[in-house]
């Protein structure tokens, strides 16, 4: 079975319908299907509830909080271990603390990061990622 990393970007895209939701879509299917397993680190579940708190206030974080809640998403605590694994990306490359969690987790799980920041750019020889594509 496939595993897939959603880092915020990826979940951000299909709660906002932006360009490249349709990918993300199909697989919430296949996991619903058990054909897909989908994995979100709390570090960036927590970068989402920002985003939307920022933009559109904390009664609709709440909501989409929730919505989130019934997807067919694992969510993965950040151990002590995990939060080394991103540690030790960030001293690598510069990329955001909180990808490094969604990169840490796709290596710890075998799992692709799904993806459309531009950072990952910086770490696909370290964990494989697959790129949103436009709708």
């Amino acid at each position: 079975m496939k595993k897939y990393v959603l880092d915020s970007h990826a979940i951000l895209t299909y709660l906002t319908d932006q360009t490249g939701n349709n990918v993300v879509e199909a697989l919430l299917l296949e996991a619903e299907q058990g054909k897909a397993e989908l994995l979100l680190s709390v570090i960036n579940l927590g970068e989402v509830a920002y985003i939307i708190e920022r933009r559109l206030g904390r009664s609709q974080r709440n909501l989409i909080l929730m919505n989130i809640e019934v997807l067919p998403v694992k969510l993965i605590d950040a151990s002590k271990d995990l939060a080394l694994k991103a540690a030790a990306l960030k001293a690598r490359y510069a990329i955001a603390f909180a990808d490094c969690f969604a990169a840490a987790l796709a290596q710890w799980f075998g799992a692709s990061v799904l993806t459309g920041d531009p950072e990952f750019k910086k770490i696909q020889d370290v964990v494989p990622v697959e790129w949103l594509k436009k709708s």
